[in-house]
Formats: structure tokens, C-alpha cells, sequence
């Protein structure tokens, strides 16, 4: 009976120290899958590499990233809410399709984020910074304001679609500001900054990243970043706040793990203690914030707290901009 008791402690030890979710696509050996419902090249996959390269460590069997992009990130989140809930097929997902498109898509929407997907952890939150064409008379926010208040429905900015943060951050600036501005919706941040440099838009919101060849060579001037303070990664340009009338200006983008809504309790847990050591590594932060994120670690029941309050702001974004799938 001693000898039978040793070996059954010695299975359940070796169980609670197990790296990764002892889950049937775990024990044959499958990949763990890594969707980025963006296309391949962007900041996200740099994003979503970066994170399964650190997470190889952790799991044995291999993370691979699969590009899924399509409507607004939403292809992607259907392919993690359609697959099997046991902790192989996880999801990089952005502020977009797990808690605004709800808000602008409504019944067009073929899942709820909410009730279908599970939050793992917080990646990272991710400022745009607002940049300008060269030849635009204005230096600052509070030029800009001046400039839209003397020239209603004359600025045009662009962003990467319809009802995503960029289009949020501008009908935030509208409402504080009391500007009226033209929005322009594009399929892609690269087309945005070309058009910005070429002076056929004015303005866009875009991730520092994407921005910075256009910064350095002087195609495009940057006017502040979208975060209620400034970012660590660029601490010269003011954050849109800073201009006293718009003190309450702040609205990011931000990017999250998620799984399938099902997935047992002990695999959620593994996977956020996995992901939650690689937000702890050095090397893994300088990589995020060279990518224009700041790494921010939570709880996995913070992340959830953190998703509902940041859909209260974007919510009341959406309602005072009355922004729809169709603007």
C-alpha cells in the first residue's frame, strides 16, 4: 500500500508540474496554433511571432502562428471559437474583434465575444500615434483643433477600417475637440501613410511602428500619441491629453490571448502562467516595445475586468459617434 500511494503522488506531481495543458491534442504531439486574424508582415504578426517563438520554450509539442486575416479580424476569432476547446488553438486578439466589432457589427456578427471566447491574458496595449502631412499648418493638438474649428468638415483622416480603434480615436478627438472631420476609411495602415505623405488625406492614426519610416524621413509629422500619458517608447511626442481641453482624451488598441469558451480551468491557467513569464522577460518586452506596445501583466481576472471597462469606453465612443458597419 506505501509503495501504491508514493507512485500515485509521484503521477499527480508530475501532472502539476506538467509545462503545458495535458490535453489530447497535447498528448499526440499537435502544435499549438497561434491565430492572427491579420495579414502577414503587420505589427500583429511581428507581434504574434515574437510571443510564439518565446512560448516554444514552454511548450514542447511547438506553437505555430497561422495568418487568418479577414472582416475586421473577425475570420480569425471564428476559426478560435470554432475550434476545440482544449487549449491547442489560441487566439491574438485585438481590441477590435473581441470588443468593439460587437458594437458595430451587432447581428451581422456570427459569434459574442463575450459568451464564445475566453480571455488569457493581456499582451500588450498598443497607443497610435496621430501624424500629419508635412504641409499641414499645424504643429500640435492644439493648433489642430484651432485649424478644424476654423475649417469644419475640410480635414480628412484615415484609418484601417470601419469601426476599429483608429476610427474610434478620431471620433473621440472629434467629440472633446468640437471639430467635425471627414473620416476615410483604408484596408491597410501602409496605404494610409502614403496617402498622408502625398497630401491627398491629412491626418491617420496609426500603431508607432507603422508610422516610424514615415516619421524618420519626413514624409509624415507626428502630433501626439493616443495614450492618456506619453509612451515609454516614444517619450518625445506629447500624448493628445496633454492639451488641457482634452484631458480626458485616451483610447488605445490592445491585444490579448484568448481560447475557445469551454476550455477547462487548468488549461486556462497553465496557458496564462505561461504567457504571463514571457511578459516577465526582458528581452521579450524591449521586442514588444520596439513594435510600439507597452507590455502591461494582469491577472487573467484582471484581463477580464480590464476587457469590460475598456468596452464602457468604447461603447460610448461608438454611441456619441454614431458609428455603424455602414460609416
Amino acid at each position: 500500500m506505501p509503495r501504491i500511494r508514493l507512485l500515485a503522488a509521484a503521477v499527480l506531481t508530475a501532472a502539476a508540474l506538467a509545462p503545458f495543458p495535458s490535453t489530447q491534442a497535447a498528448d499526440v504531439g499537435r502544435p499549438v496554433s497561434l491565430i492572427v486574424p491579420f495579414a502577414a508582415g503587420g505589427g500583429v504578426d511581428g507581434m504574434g511571432r515574437l510571443l510564439a517563438e518565446r512560448l516554444r520554450s514552454e511548450m514542447p509539442q511547438g506553437v505555430v502562428v497561422e495568418n487568418k486575416p479577414g472582416a475586421s479580424g473577425m475570420l480569425g476569432a471564428q476559426t478560435v471559437v470554432r475550434s476545440a476547446p482544449d487549449g491547442s488553438t489560441m487566439l491574438l486578439g485585438s481590441a477590435g474583434e473581441t470588443a468593439i466589432n460587437p458594437l458595430v457589427f451587432k447581428g451581422k456578427m456570427q459569434y459574442q465575444p463575450d459568451k464564445d471566447l475566453a480571455p488569457i491574458a493581456l499582451v500588450a496595449r498598443v497607443p497610435n500615434v496621430l501624424v500629419a502631412n508635412p504641409k499641414l499648418p499645424v504643429s500640435n493638438v492644439e493648433q489642430l483643433v484651432a485649424y478644424g474649428r476654423a475649417h469644419p468638415d475640410k480635414l480628412t483622416y484615415a484609418t484601417s477600417g470601419v469601426g476599429n480603434p483608429q476610427h474610434l480615436n478620431g471620433e473621440l478627438l472629434q467629440s472633446l475637440a468640437g471639430i467635425k472631420m471627414v473620416h476615410v476609411p483604408y484596408k491597410g495602415a501602409s496605404a494610409q501613410l502614403v496617402d498622408v505623405a502625398a497630401g491627398s488625406v491629412d491626418l491617420t492614426f496609426v500603431s508607432l511602428a507603422g508610422a516610424l519610416p514615415f516619421i524618420k524621413s519626413g514624409k509624415v509629422k507626428p502630433l501626439a500619441v493616443t495614450s492618456a500619458t506619453r509612451a515609454s517608447f516614444a517619450p518625445d511626442i506629447p500624448a493628445v491629453a496633454e492639451y488641457a481641453p482634452l484631458k480626458d482624451y485616451a483610447l488605445e488598441n490592445w491585444f490579448g490571448v484568448f481560447v475557445a469558451a469551454g476550455t477547462p480551468a487548468d488549461v486556462q491557467h497553465k496557458l496564462a502562467a505561461a504567457i504571463g513569464r514571457a511578459l516577465q522577460d526582458e528581452k521579450f518586452v524591449a521586442s514588444i516595445r520596439e513594435l510600439g506596445g507597452e507590455v502591461q501583466p494582469m491577472s487573467q481576472e484582471e484581463f477580464r475586468a480590464f476587457i469590460k471597462a475598456q468596452t464602457a469606453v468604447f461603447a460610448k465612443v461608438v454611441a456619441d459617434g454614431h458609428i455603424t458597419a455602414e460609416n
